[in-house]
């Protein structure tokens, strides 16, 4: 099976970083990441740098990586000045967050759910306004539990995605943002979601904040879903939800899902080699993954052994 691996780094790990990386910085990671094989990345924000900083330079960002050939450019925007932003910089594809938790979801956007999917309604018809080939994404954030709300009703996380998929949307995911979920209950709503939306079921973004990240994303995957999240070096999460740490490694998912026989189309080597920008340009930060440390091990070999070459036992 073929599986789309995008990257959240750009913006989902640097958000959570308190100082900014350059944008020259960025440019030479992006291009990188891209280089290695994959094929979407998100690359910033567009929201208020009073707010967050670190994603003042996205037009920016936006503009150089569009001149990568083959990538689909993402970029996050939490209301409708942030999608006017984003349409007019040119992105390929917008997401649009949501946390089915109340509490989280006014923490984040300051909006309650039901004025989230009110404004989802109006970047819809923006987007169809300014004919504008934009794809629209959402992912229900908290979808699996909240630190704030505790449990979160499988229900009301469903019925939110039939509502944004009725105001328009093009695809609509599930996000484990406090890395709360367990396997059988990713398996459980994801299937739910599929059954509901068919081809309108969006990607996994899981968290491993519990250790359960890869195990969850297997789940999925079991489930259907042929798109999931990560970030290099497993940094990031989301600021305004407590606890929201531990993204899921790039290059760990890439070893899981090629050795179980899923073509993700990376090359591990340059991926791995792509984490040197970050030692580099944000020394003193915490990287994580397994597979960067110990390498790939004797007998790996890659879904489809005619793509890539074999990869050397890489390490940071």
């Amino acid at each position: 099976m073929n599986i789309m691996i995008s990257e959240v780094g750009p913006r989902d790990g640097l958000q959570s970083i308190n100082r900014s990386m350059l944008t020259a910085a960025k440019h030479r990671w992006i291009t990188a990441l891209a280089a290695s094989g994959l094929r979407e990345i998100e690359v910033g924000s567009f929201v208020h740098p009073i707010l967050l900083p670190q994603m003042a330079d996205t037009g920016e960002v936006v503009r150089e990586a569009l001149k990568i050939p083959g990538l689909t450019v993402m970029a996050l925007v939490p209301n409708l000045k942030g999608a006017q932003n984003a349409i007019a910089s040119g992105v390929h594809k917008i997401t649009v967050p949501v946390a089915a938790s109340q509490l989280h979801n006014m923490a984040n956007v300051r909006m309650t759910c039901e004025q989230s999917i009110d404004t989802i309604a109006k970047i819809c018809r923006l987007r169809d306004e300014l004919k504008s080939p934009v794809e629209i994404e959402v992912g229900i954030a908290s979808a699996f539990g909240c630190t704030q709300e505790g449990r979160v009703s499988e229900d009301w996380v469903i019925e939110m995605a039939r509502r944004l998929a009725e105001v328009g949307v093009d695809s609509v995911g599930l996000s484990d943002s406090v890395g709360y979920a367990n396997p059988t209950q990713v398996k459980r709503m994801f299937t739910r979601l599929i059954a509901l939306l068919g081809t309108k079921a969006g990607g996994a973004h899981m968290h491993n904040t519990r250790g359960q990240g890869l195990a969850n994303v297997v789940a999925a995957i079991d489930a259907g879903i042929t798109t999931i999240d990560a970030s290099q070096a497993g940094i990031g999460g989301c600021p305004y939800a407590p606890g929201a740490t531990g993204n899921i490694v790039t290059e760990d998912l890439v070893y899981l899902l090629e050795s179980m026989g899923h073509d993700t189309g990376i090359d591990l080597d340059q991926l791995v080699a792509a984490r040197t920008i970050l030692l580099e340009c944000l020394p003193g930060e915490t990287l994580y993954g397994h597979v960067a440390d110990a390498g790939v091990g004797k007998g790996f070999r890659y879904a489809d052994p005619l793509r890539i070459k074999q990869p050397t036992s890489a390490t940071q």
